[in-house]
């Protein structure tokens, strides 16, 4: 869970499908296509990936390399396999107060908010307050929705858990790492190891979803990046 979330809710824009940006100045073109036989399938354009790049600190834009975007295209195609699931389930209303808060979280990555402008001017958008982008901030709320949804609501830790990570886990790591203090009793860590255990949790059964829905879907790349 924490490799996946850092990467594709906190460094990358979680998109449902978001809308082209109408000041884009590059070429676009569609790189992919993700399907589940009943729908029309999704679409993943250059730009879409150009997208994703830019919220990520010190990578490259001017040209792109092979290797980022690559990994971006395989971001995209899990979001998009999310997107198709999402689909059968309800939404709720999306917040402006959730959309500030997400602009928030991608802000606090870049040394300053110009900084943060200017590489979203190279990929087509004005500001952080372009229609387009603000969509897209507002996708990455609802993906975060249905993921905790699906996934995070079913998940129970017991404290037999927690109290075998205790012993198993964070006892031989704290010694390690803190040769000579005290260890801290299981009660004062036990709200940081339930926190951990759910991440785990939540990170296999998004790993085994993915598996699953790769194996049913449709996905075409139909241009190299």
């Amino acid at each position: 869970m924490k490799r996946f979330f850092y990467l594709c809710l906190i460094t990358a824009a979680l998109m449902f499908g978001a809308p082209r940006a109408e000041a884009q100045t590059v070429v676009d073109k569609t790189v992919a296509t993700v399907g589940d036989g009943v729908g029309v399938p999704e679409l993943i354009t250059y730009s879409d990936l150009l997208w994703q790049l830019a919220l990520q600190p010190g990578v490259p834009l001017a040209p792109p390399t092979s290797e980022d975007l690559n990994r971006v295209l395989q971001l995209s195609i899990n979001q998009r396999l999310f997107a198709l699931e999402a689909r059968r389930l309800p939404r709720g209303e999306i917040t402006d107060a959730e959309i500030e808060e997400k602009i928030k979280d991608v802000l606090v990555l870049f040394p300053s908010t110009a900084e943060f402008e200017r590489r979203l001017r190279l990929v087509g958008f004005d500001s952080i307050r372009d229609e387009n982008f603000l969509e897209i901030m507002r996708q990455r709320v609802a993906i975060e929705k249905y993921l905790d949804f699906r996934f995070r609501s079913f998940i129970v830790i017991t404290e037999e858990d927690e109290r075998r990570y205790y012993r198993d886990e964070f006892t031989p790591d704290f010694r390690r790492r803190n040769p000579g203090l005290l260890l801290p009793p299981f009660e004062d860590v036990r709200v940081q190891i339930n926190q951990t255990l759910t991440e785990e949790r939540v990170e296999q059964e998004i790993e085994r979803f993915l598996d699953e829905a790769k194996r049913r879907a449709e996905i075409i790349v139909l241009s190299e990046v």
